[in-house]
């Protein structure tokens, strides 16, 4: 380890749990998915913030800073498998000729019914069971916190 780089253990130790907690978390979801034979996370990481948007639809840039679980060109390549099995297609934008907005379908929706309680299942499992309310608050609290610092250089 670099001797000019000095982090206190108590902060690597919390750097260590939180990947840890992301990674056997989004293991077991992805593991849940596919033995109820649904498709993995990322497509309801991709289909979710579509459903919430106005008329169900997003610009991909818009699209692409609300998906967590892949890369944008990871991204680009799902949206093109999403449109390929009809869950989303792909719009003219009505503000601007050359832009593109990608809407949500009814198929789409459908899928997002089916996959949430699976995944809710597999959050009360790893973040409802373990913590109190006000455990929730405080976790979401710092980690805004360091999701704003890592966002902000």
């Amino acid at each position: 380890m670099p001797q000019d780089v000095d982090i206190p253990e108590p902060y690597l130790d919390a750097w260590r749990a939180l990947l840890n907690a992301h990674a056997a978390s989004i293991e077991r979801t992805e593991q849940a998915f596919a033995a109820a034979g649904l498709p993995p996370l990322s497509w309801y990481d991709a289909l979710w913030p579509l459903y919430r948007a106005p008329e169900r639809k997003l610009r991909m840039g818009e699209l692409s800073q609300q998906v967590v679980t892949i890369s944008r060109s990871g991204l680009t390549r799902l949206v093109d498998r999403l449109e390929t099995d009809g869950l989303l297609r792909r719009e003219p934008s009505p503000d601007d000729r050359r832009g593109t907005v990608i809407a949500i379908t009814r198929k789409g929706s459908s899928l997002l019914r089916r996959m949430w309680p699976v995944y809710a299942a597999e959050i009360r499992h790893s973040l409802v069971d373990p913590l109190e309310v006000q455990d929730a608050h405080a976790l979401n609290d710092i980690l805004g916190r360091v999701h704003a610092a890592a966002r902000h250089r």
